[in-house]
């Protein structure tokens, strides 16, 4: 399944077109779901009761951002009750939600950047300016791909900042700028889930944004990031332990940053469906693991069959 109405939409084509071509077909009978940018589907929408969608064994959703990483369509799949790869209801949302990923996380003990969430009727930079120093990055807080992100180095730059922000969330994270190494780290699995090696994205502009993700093809990428040991395992079990924090399964590549300053890891985000693009990491960091793209979709394709296994034996009713 992929497509879908997020500004994340021409991903997602990209994404599902390696997957599609890793997918064994001496294994895999391919049904496309294709949701447009209006949110219409081709061939047609899942029927959200069981046993409604007896043609369909597992669902591999590729669906990047809003209405397809946010938890909504995997609340779709659990009406249905369909295997589904990836993340959870509440795991998807909470892990797309910036602000509430930094709370559960910050709870639990894993460092995160210092913040402060605005919302739509209050979106004033006052509060931001006074508890956080400049340079500072705004982003809306349910949106990835680097989609509608800024940095801010004064207060005018802070209000465009937060315009440009609320065009895309009603809920923006306004986060003290860190200056230092940007890391991603793959995790996969269930109940036990594995890290990658961590890799290190070096920007071709001021940061990593959508521009520098997709479509400039200047970013360099070092795989495995050349860091110390103690912080390579450090970054494998803080990686570990937001997946467990936000309740993950399957896979998600979880984003930290690296602060030269104090050399202090910071956990940056936790992306549930990440990208399969052929520049994408989740897949190369399995790949340099020994996992090739073919063996690592079976492989996610298992964990979906097993979560609903165990979802099947539950009891919904005395």
């Amino acid at each position: 399944m992929y497509g879908g109405r997020s500004g994340e939409h021409e991903i997602s084509l990209r994404s599902a077109k390696s997957v599609i071509a890793a997918l064994d077909p001496e294994r895999y009978e391919v049904i496309h779901y294709e949701i447009n940018k209006e949110g219409k589907w081709r061939p047609g929408p899942i029927v959200p009761e069981p046993d409604g969608n007896p043609g369909i064994d597992v669902v591999f959703p590729v669906l990047h951002g809003t209405f397809g990483e946010d938890g909504t369509i995997q609340g779709l799949f659990e009406l249905a009750g369909l295997p589904y790869v990836g993340a959870g209801v509440f795991a998807s949302a909470a892990a797309m939600d910036k602000d509430v990923m930094k709370r559960l996380c910050r709870e639990r003990g894993i460092p995160v950047v210092e913040s402060v969430t605005l919302t739509a009727g209050n979106m004033d930079a006052a509060e931001a300016c006074a508890q956080l120093g400049f340079p500072m990055f705004v982003k809306p807080a349910n949106l990835g791909s680097s989609v509608g992100i800024s940095k801010a180095k004064n207060c005018e730059e802070l209000k465009i900042a937060l315009s440009v922000a609320a065009q895309f969330d009603r809920k923006v994270i306004v986060e003290r700028g860190i200056v230092g190494r940007e890391l991603e780290c793959a995790v996969l699995g269930n109940d036990d889930p594995q890290a990658s090696y961590p890799c290190e994205i070096i920007p071709s502009k001021e940061f990593y944004d959508y521009e520098d993700k997709y479509l400039l093809d200047k970013a360099q990428t070092i795989l495995p990031a050349d860091l110390a040991a103690d912080t390579t395992a450090e970054l494998r079990r803080i990686a570990v332990d937001a997946y467990k924090t936000v309740q993950c399964e399957g896979m998600a590549r979880v984003d930290f940053l690296l602060e030269s300053a104090t050399n202090k890891l910071y956990l940056n985000e936790i992306n549930t469906i990440p990208g399969f693009t052929s520049i994408s990491m989740y897949p190369k960091m399995w790949e340099h693991a020994g996992i090739p793209m073919a063996r690592l979709i079976d492989r996610l394709i298992e964990l979906a069959m097993e979560r609903h296994a165990v979802r099947r034996a539950l009891r919904y009713s005395i």
